[in-house]
């Protein structure tokens, strides 16, 4: 007979199995926005991370995050899609980790919501570093463009983009901010009807 413990492992697995799996699938549906290049879309993959995170614990929302990249990267099976999902594991899992903490240490509404603000701004902050110093630079060298390439195509639907600062500044920065509050504005009421269920 299994014991306690180990029931309580088990159920956490298949729980976090599920929702790596159900965040695997939402990231095929994205959006892009108005005031940033066809190339950077919002999905909406981080919510069951956040919800697990909310549930299970920071470590599991971050585990979340992985699962649903690792499964990403087989698919897509590139090294530009594995650097790309790297970067989106990074990012992702900072929000959910820093919300789950937040949340853990106040598990109330007013928890939830400062660990989801205090988190979109981590995100944004991360997001904006990497792509500044890393993933810009790499994919301009990968596919052998300027990075004046981007800033072009920023600027072709950003009026505020003259320059590769201020790419980041008014394009990947809000960029991550408002998928951050999308992301939080959608769980909230999600989490409130899934969380008996995760917590049987």
């Amino acid at each position: 007979m299994l014991t306690a413990s180990k029931k309580m492992s088990t159920r956490t697995m298949v729980k976090t199995s599920v929702l790596s799996v159900l965040a695997f699938l939402i990231m095929y549906f994205e959006m892009p926005l108005w005031f940033t290049p066809p190339f950077l879309k919002v999905d909406l993959s981080d919510i069951p991370a956040l919800i697990g995170a909310f549930s299970l614990g920071p470590v599991a929302g971050v585990v979340i995050e992985l699962i649903k990249n690792i499964l990403n990267v087989a698919i897509e099976g590139t090294t530009t899609g594995a650097v790309g999902e790297l970067a989106n594991f990074f990012v992702g899992g900072i929000f959910v980790f820093v919300a789950g903490v937040i949340y853990k240490k106040d598990r109330t509404f007013k928890g939830a919501i400062i660990g989801m603000l205090v988190a979109t701004v981590a995100m944004t902050a991360a997001a904006s570093i990497l792509n500044y110093y890393f993933l810009i630079p790499f994919y301009a060298k990968l596919f052998g463009a300027p990075v004046e390439t981007f800033v072009e195509m920023g600027s072709k639907v950003n009026k505020y983009v003259t320059d590769y600062r201020s790419f980041i500044l008014f394009g990947i920065v809000p960029f991550n901010f408002l998928k951050g509050i999308m992301v939080s504005a959608i769980t909230i009421p999600l989490y409130k009807r899934v969380s008996p269920i995760l917590h049987r």
